[in-house]
């Protein structure tokens, strides 16, 4: 399927503004990849990328000294803070691609299904180069994105599309997605400037638990 829906920062960033509301109400619990992931781990700073409304960053508050919740959407972010009643919070707008964050400074980051909606190979590369970049030490990192798996893809190969939001109403707004195959997944790893302890498919996703040791230069 061609992509319809433009996915430069300004309109990706308009996109959930526009939908923020209802896409916070359908995402109140946390991937169940995130506790099994933070299980065991402790760190000065967490960091989640593409944070949303914040469901991670509260786990990431329970493990960290510093919990921060970075996003292009500043009505998400919004959301995330009225969320934060319970917690102890940093919010930041920002790309994922260009990250105002410290190098070295992050000891456990989760970036969840946000990579896949930038538009561009080298930038999604560059993505990951900017999650090695800040990575401290020893620090460790879980990325997921949508795959080729999910059932709802005949498809075997990575490719590019659009996914409608669906508002209540019936408006719909489309979103730009990248639909990686694991193997393009492994490959985008590989080539960023991250180590990579671990990959595995699970509910039609790509996940890895990568590092920086032996890679970043």
């Amino acid at each position: 399927m061609e992509p319809s829906a433009v996915a430069d920062a300004a309109s990706v960033r308009a996109t959930y503004d526009r939908i923020a509301d209802h896409f916070s109400q359908t995402r109140a619990q946390p991937w169940p990849q995130i506790p099994a992931f933070l299980d065991g781990r402790s760190g000065a700073v967490g960091v989640a990328l593409g944070c949303g409304n914040g469901r991670h960053v509260e786990l990431l508050a329970d493990c960290c000294g510093r919990a921060v919740g970075l996003d292009l959407s500043r009505e998400l972010l919004g959301l995330a803070v009225e969320r934060a009643t319970d917690y102890d919070a940093d919010w930041v707008q920002g790309s994922v691609d260009r990250l105002p964050i410290a190098t070295d400074s992050v000891d456990i980051g989760v970036y969840i299904a946000t990579l896949h909606h930038l538009d561009a190979r080298e930038t999604r590369r560059a993505s990951l180069d900017e999650l090695a970049r800040v990575l401290a030490p020893g620090g460790r990192a879980l990325v997921s994105v949508w795959s080729t798996t999910h059932s709802t893809f005949d498809e075997t190969d990575g490719f590019d599309t659009v996914v409608d939001w669906t508002l209540p109403g019936g408006e719909t707004v489309p979103r730009y997605y990248h639909i990686y195959d694991p193997d393009e997944f492994e490959s985008d790893l590989a080539a960023s400037g991250l180590a990579v302890e671990r990959t595995f498919t699970e509910d039609g996703n790509c996940f890895a638990v990568v590092g920086c040791e032996g890679k970043r230069t």
